[in-house]
Parts: C-alpha cells; structure tokens; sequence
C-alpha cells in the first residue's frame, strides 16, 4: 500500500479588471500584433487598488474547498506559492488560513517566482507522504502588476494577477503509475542566472520592493531546454515517457516556449493546456489557473496524466507528473 497526494478540488480567481493589449499603445511603442507574435498574450488581469495577494488567495481557495465538498477546517496545511505577498511578514499563507477561518493547522510560503506552484506543490506531496498532514491547500497567487516598470515594453506586457488553487488529500494507492495523485517531482535551480530575471529591490538590500527585470532572450533559450529536461526526468522517476502523458500544463509565460517545449517532448499542442493568451504571465498563479480553466472546460477528466512544468528566477525549474 502506497499513500498518494491526489487532487480533490481546484478553483481560481481573476481580478475584474481586464487589459487588453491595445490599453498599452497609449504610452508604450508596441501594438496589439507586436504583443501577440512574440508572446501570445492578448489580454491579462490587474488587481484593483488595494485588491492584495492574499485576497485573490482567499477567493481562489474557497473555490477548490467547494469544488472538493470541504470545509476550511477539514484541511491541515496551506501552502502559497507567491513573489509578490502582501507584506514583507506574515505570510501571504498564514493570511490565507485567517480568511478562510480556519482555526486549526499550520501555514507557511514558497518562493521560487514562476516556478513557485512547482515547488509548493512538491513540498505539499512531501508533507502528505510524511504523514505531517492529510488534507494540503495549494495555492498559487501573485499581483505582478505592482512590481512592474511601465516604461519597460519588454515586460509590463507580459504579465498580470490572478490565483489558482487545489486541494490535495492523503489517498491510498497500489505504487504504481496508475495510482491517482502525484506521481513524482524533479526540482532544480541554478544561482548562476540569478541576473536573467530578478527585482531590483528587496529588504536587505534597498528597502524598497523595486522592478522587474529581465533578458528576454537568454531566458527563451534557456527556457525550452530546461522545461524539457526536468519534465522527462520527472517522468522518468514515475516509470513513464511522452506517451502516456494526456495533458501537459505548462506555466504560462510565452505560447513559443509553450509551443517549444511540447514539440521536444513530442506532444501535440492539441493535449497542452493554453491559458496565456487570456491571463498573461501570472507567475506561481499561472500552473494552477491553468489546472482551474482544464478542469472548468472540459478538458482534464479523472485518470488523466498530466506534466506541470515552470522555470521562474534564481533560475529555478521543475516538473511533477499527477494524476487527476
């Protein structure tokens, strides 16, 4: 008998406020088309003032609780994945858990920028598989747009707000590959590349929470090689190859990555979850956004394997093979 971390409910959240690509063309030298080939991004979310990180959360959550049939106390752990919290302490987490009212458990963040969901989602199958809690809220949230350079065309378009949440519960399995739930993880990073993507700000070092930098295309070719390789490792951990796989779901940074990635891997786009055309680059959110929308059009179905894969600053990057 094997325990598994298996998906019970998912839901997100988008703020009201919908940017098209032409909102830019007033202040910036770019066009709906130049947005569109070069990343695929039509549109994205901003968060209203004073609409924080935890807010998104909180509604994201109740979404996933109710999608699984539980209550906020059913759940022994809150994981959030953010680079963008509330405040430099508590935690976007502990936040979260207060919302919901939960009066029980223990909550706590992950950062690893746009890989965070990856990394929260790996730390959560590790609590379940410990025995140190049964029932893990997973949360993915960011509110990128207040970190953003509005004079900086090569970034202030790509990205925007928005949370994703699942609920995942201790089940059992018979320890093979077609057990529902996590099946395996593979988690990297490397601070050579820290100068890639990076903040130029931070508590430590300026005070101030700073901008968003990035280099666009050292970071594409970085990209599609590494997202390939750590999802065939993890699947290689869980006894299984591009074939099996029903869905991946990639983060959502660029449709060229997007569409890179999945021709390496031998996958037709028509079994990649696409959500960036519609949400832009939502950071840790975008993973679990895009399991959100899967679910919510039809797409994803019970026994479904899927690939997650995202790389993010530090470089950091990895995968996990579930299934729904």
């Amino acid at each position: 008998m094997t325990i598994r971390a298996v998906v019970q409910g998912v839901g997100h959240y988008l703020p009201e406020n919908v940017v098209p690509n032409s909102a830019f063309e007033k202040t910036l030298e770019t066009s709906d088309e130049w947005i569109r080939s070069r990343s695929g991004i039509e549109r994205r979310h901003f968060a209203a003032e004073g609409e924080t990180t935890s807010d998104m959360g909180i509604i994201a959550a109740r979404r996933a609780l109710a999608s699984a049939g539980m209550e906020p106390d059913d759940i022994d752990a809150v994981v959030v994945a953010t680079s963008t919290p509330d405040l430099t302490f508590p935690s976007v987490a502990t936040m979260v858990q207060a919302g919901l009212g939960m009066t029980r458990g223990f909550a706590f963040d992950v950062q690893a920028v746009c890989a965070g969901f990856v990394f929260a989602l790996t730390n959560a199958n590790a609590l379940v598989l410990s025995g140190q809690a049964k029932t893990v809220l997973v949360i993915g949230a960011e509110t990128f747009s207040r970190i953003m350079d509005w004079t900086d065309r090569s970034t202030c378009v790509l990205f925007g707000d928005g949370a994703g949440a699942l609920v995942l519960k201790a089940q059992r399995g018979d320890g093979t590959a077609a057990d529902r739930g996590v099946l395996s993880a593979d988690l990297n990073s490397d601070g050579r590349f820290r100068d890639m993507l990076f903040v130029d700000g931070g508590v430590s070092s300026t005070g101030h929470s700073g901008k968003l930098r990035m280099q666009g295309n050292p970071l594409f070719r970085q990209a599609v090689d590494k997202l390939t390789t750590t999802a065939h490792a993890a699947l290689s951990k869980a006894g299984l190859t591009d074939e099996a796989v029903d869905w991946i779901v990639p983060h959502q940074a660029n449709i060229r990555i997007i569409e890179g990635t999945a021709k390496k891997m031998g996958v037709p786009m028509e079994r990649v979850i696409v959500t960036v055309q519609d949400h832009g680059n939502t950071s840790a959110a975008s993973i679990p956004l895009a399991l959100s929308v899967g679910v919510e059009r039809g797409q994803i179905k019970a026994g479904d394997l899927l690939v997650t894969e995202a790389i993010g600053g530090g470089l950091a990057w990895g995968a996990v093979v579930l299934r729904w």
